[in-house]
């Protein structure tokens, strides 16, 4: 949102430089992006000066040029040369002088230097109007009053006043801070400077010639609409000084009507319209009309309406989407002589809605979507009345109509100073914060030693509660004023074992450390990746096609950004994603915490010594273990997944409960999702992982005194039996002894009989009270073995 800061000084009278406003506005909670000065022409005629031609003859070697002697306020007159036919003895004109730079209306900028013209000596120019700006005439020089002082500044003379332009990151819930004044009115509450309004007590009505009946048929919609009528209008260009004003701030001037429109609507935040009154003719109606009904809107676009679409007709049909945008034909044309004005307070919901329905953006809706003042109606319509009497001529025809059935009541809030100080973190005494209160424009209804009763004006959309009226005084009062205490107090709460926010950084910090990358990726996503459409979570309202339902899984979001990076030569992928997902059960709306892990392409990058080693599922089973390790879980059960989800792939469990699946992505998902290499995934049920690891018990043991063995077996097993299978069956045979099985060598191929496979595994064996005898550790083997041949049909190789 962009402030000008001569327009502001209108409201408050300050001499706080911009700079200063900059910070004030920051800390205040209006946020300056960025502050620039802004000339009202370009240049802003710096290095101009007035001066008076002493002398002019001929030039001995041009017939058509003046060689003039000029006094420009300093010790010495200067010479210039001059081309104008205009220039004479006597005059006072503009003149820039050396060092100065001219920006003309055409051409480039350029800088006055000493020089020699046909042989004579010049030293400056004397300026013509087009040359520095100010106009469009190239007939000859500007010739000033008489009266004017030899050496005045030209941007002294001509009112060049610089301003200043604050581009401010207006936050959605200060719809109150959306215009001049109520940016004004918080650098009035902090400064504690009163707030001149404008004056509107000249309003009149001349006569009532022009009277349009005005009938509200949706008043949840539109609670309050205000409007008179103006007649005997020229419709022509804006006068300099408003045209200025909205240049400022990026507005393009279109005629005097429009622009009084749009300056008030800046100036006081209330959007007006302005209506050709024999366009509107006798009657105005504000209601909705029939699905599909056609509509021509200003920027000759014809549109279906909704139901739902609140319209201003006339006795015809609509005319004009109500707070959003005008019809084609019924605005301000250069022919108008009759003008019907509208200000309206219309509903923000049906405003926000309808915008959206159509796609389109506006000034006006900007501000209804947000919330308008119900109590500037009637002042804006007589601001913007005014102005157009007096710079488009018209006389005020009608009584100001204002239909308000039901007023919008302030909001009742009540506080407790106590409370106030706690939520702040300080103690404010009681005086300094009624005083802020007041300041920022809401009325204390009571008062007691422990707190306030007040009546929060409507304007003030965000401040319903005792927490936001504690926000409104500490912005004022001052974020920077409140200590940061040395020592912070322990919450008194009970907080849930363990902390989750703690756990999910233990394991953040080991993924990161590992090479993984997070991402965080849309909860939005689009329809077609719904797996279970029983579960779709719709968006009632989406933005798009692609953003219409809440994401039932992590990994289809995740494998869009891995198409994106390997788009871009980032092939080498490790992602990982806390998030939620969102399902719709038994017509209630779930959310389920999940953790995502995704490896692609090569296991590090290509080195002069190295081959890159494409990543593969044993690369995500070791991050995945990292993990479950890294939690403590431990007594989990191993089975292949069963599932359209996965290529191939594990899931570990306990009982009833999956904590985790992992394994290849299918190729429907990558084609879906464009991705064209192996991608492995896993997803973690963070809930269940939560919960396990809070019935986890910590256990002490000492590190054992007697040394571990090891013995190696080599088997052949049948194709489907896995090392999960016939790790279970040796735990089984000793739990005791066996501390550790890794299988260190598989082997498949036409050396083998077929069906069959080769595991060679090793088994660590301790005893942690005594040293292992060899007759312990083959009774111990004879046993496994025993027990693999008979449960897994293993063939032990001597």
């Amino acid at each position: 949102m962009k402030i000008s800061y001569n327009w502001l000084k209108q409201f408050i009278s300050t001499d706080k430089t911009p700079q200063e406003l900059s910070l004030i506005l920051t800390d205040i909670g209006l946020e300056v992006e960025s502050l620039d000065t802004v000339q009202p022409i370009a240049g802003g005629l710096e290095g101009l000066v007035i001066g008076k031609v002493l002398t002019c003859v001929q030039h001995p070697n041009a017939d058509r040029l003046r060689v003039t002697t000029v006094d420009v306020g300093a010790a010495e007159p200067i010479q210039i040369v001059c081309g104008a036919p205009n220039v004479a003895e006597g005059q006072k004109v503009v003149v820039a002088t050396v060092g100065t730079t001219v920006y003309p209306n055409e051409g480039e900028p350029f800088k006055i230097n000493k020089s020699k013209i046909r042989g004579e000596a010049s030293e400056g120019m004397i300026c013509a109007e087009d040359e520095i700006g100010l106009g469009g005439s190239h007939a000859g020089i500007m010739v000033l009053p008489e009266e004017v002082l030899v050496g005045t500044s030209a941007k002294v003379y001509f009112k060049m006043e610089d301003d200043f332009l604050f581009e401010i990151g207006l936050t959605p819930n200060r719809a109150d801070a959306a215009s001049h004044l109520g940016v004004a009115r918080d650098l009035a509450a902090y400064l504690r400077l009163p707030l001149q309004m404008p004056d509107i007590s000249g309003f009149k009505t001349a006569n009532e010639s022009l009277t349009v009946a005005v009938k509200v048929e949706d008043t949840l919609a539109c609670p309050r609409y205000s409007s008179v009528s103006i007649s005997g209008v020229t419709v022509q260009a804006s006068p300099d000084w408003l045209q200025d004003k909205l240049k400022v701030i990026g507005i393009r001037p279109i005629n005097n009507i429009v622009d009084i429109t749009n300056y008030v609507l800046h100036d006081l935040g209330q959007p007006l319209h302005a209506f050709d009154a024999a366009v509107v003719g006798q009657q105005v109606i504000v209601k909705k009309v029939a699905e599909g009904t056609p509509f021509v809107t200003l920027d000759g676009v014809e549109r279906k309406l909704s139901a739902d679409d609140l319209m201003i007709c006339n006795a015809e049909g609509p005319i004009t989407i109500a707070g959003v945008y005008g019809g084609k034909n019924s605005g301000v044309s250069s022919e108008t002589t009759n003008v019907f004005l509208e200000s309206a307070y219309f509903n923000a919901v049906s405003v926000r809605k309808t915008a959206k329905r159509h796609g389109l953006k506006t000034d006006a809706s900007f501000r209804y979507e947000r919330g308008t003042d119900p109590d500037m109606t009637v002042v804006a319509l007589k601001r913007a009345a005014l102005l157009i009497q007096e710079l488009a001529g018209g006389v005020i025809s009608s009584a100001v109509s204002d239909l308000y059935p039901e007023a919008v009541q302030p909001f009742d809030v009540e506080v407790n100073y106590q409370n106030i100080n706690k939520l702040i973190g300080a103690e404010i005494p009681p005086a300094e914060i009624r005083e802020i209160i007041v300041a920022l424009g809401i009325e204390v209804k009571a008062e007691t030693a422990e707190g306030l009763s007040l009546a929060v004006p409507a304007y003030k959309v965000d401040v319903t509660r005792e927490c936001d009226v504690t926000e409104e005084v500490l912005r004022i009062y001052g974020y920077n004023n409140i200590a940061i205490p040395g020592k912070i107090n322990a919450s008194l709460s009970n907080t849930a074992k363990p902390d989750k926010e703690q756990t999910q950084h233990v394991i953040a910090d080991l993924l990161t450390a590992n090479g993984f990358l997070e991402i965080w990726c849309n909860s939005l996503t689009k329809g077609a990746y719904s797996k279970n459409e029983d579960e779709v979570v719709r968006i009632l309202n989406p933005l798009s096609s692609d953003l219409n339902v809440m994401r039932q899984g992590l990994l289809l979001p995740a494998l869009e950004s891995v198409a994106y990076n390997q788009n871009r030569k980032n092939a080498d992928i490790k992602f990982y994603e806390f998030g939620k997902t969102y399902h719709l059960i038994n017509e209630k709306y779930v959310e389920r915490p999940r953790l995502l892990l995704v490896l692609s392409g090569a296991q590090a990058a290509e080195q002069w010594n190295q081959k890159a080693v494409p990543v593969s599922f044993y690369n995500l089973k070791a991050a995945v273990d990292a993990v479950i390790g890294r939690l403590g879980v431990s007594n989990y059960q191993t089975e292949e997944v069963a599932d359209a989800e996965y290529a191939f792939g594990l899931k570990y469990f306990r009982g009833d409960k999956t904590l985790v699946t992992f394994g290849a992505a299918t190729a429907a998902d990558k084609k879906q999702t464009g991705v064209d290499r192996e991608v492995y995934y896993a997803d973690f049920d963070w809930a269940v992982l939560l919960d396990v690891v809070r019935k986890n018990k910590i256990i002490n043991k000492e590190i054992p005194k007697f040394p571990a063995v090891r013995r190696d077996l080599s088997m052949l097993v049948d194709t489907a039996v896995i090392f999960d299978d016939l790790k279970t069956i040796a735990f089984k045979t000793e739990k005791k002894l066996i501390k550790n099985i890794q299988v260190f060598d598989v082997y498949v191929g036409d050396k083998l009989p077929e069906g069959k496979k080769s595991y060679a595994l090793s088994f660590t064996l301790q005893d942690e009270e005594q040293t292992l005898t060899d007759k312990q550790i083959d009774a111990v083997m004879q046993k496994i073995m025993s027990n693999l041949a008979q449960t897994a049909k293993a063939e032990i190789r001597k």
